[in-house]
């Protein structure tokens, strides 16, 4: 369904298990997030997210945040041309910030609540 913009919450059980051996002990998968290919899982100690590259996605490139590293983020909502919504979010020591694109399928503002949950600890 991601092929065709339906971008969707996963739920946080499966991404527990789906993702556990990227997992430290006893680190808890608190919401994750299905784009397209790729997928962002906020734990209780991060943001990981997962990229799948290439034609068959075999190849996965994982990037690991810590909330700490965040210094700031934004997200622009849909509007009536443009279908998406992005997120992005600056890391400590570099000047470009890691973009996501959301579609329909994802509310922007629930990301946007989770994320404000875990950096303004």
């Amino acid at each position: 369904m991601g092929l065709f913009g339906n971008a969707h919450t996963v739920d946080p059980v499966s991404a527990q298990r789906d993702y556990a051996r990227l997992l430290g002990r006893g680190e808890q998968v608190h919401a994750a997030f299905l784009l397209i290919r790729d997928t962002i899982l906020f734990t209780d100690r991060r943001l990981v997210l997962v990229d799948k590259q290439g034609i068959t996605g075999k190849k996965v490139e994982y990037h690991s945040v810590p909330y700490r590293s965040i210094t700031h983020f934004s997200v622009e909502t849909a509007g009536h041309f443009d279908l998406d919504a992005e997120l992005k979010i600056w890391i400590s020591g570099s000047s470009t910030p890691i973009e996501k694109t959301f579609t329909k399928g994802v509310d922007i503002y629930e990301v946007q609540a989770i994320l404000t949950q875990f950096v303004a600890r």
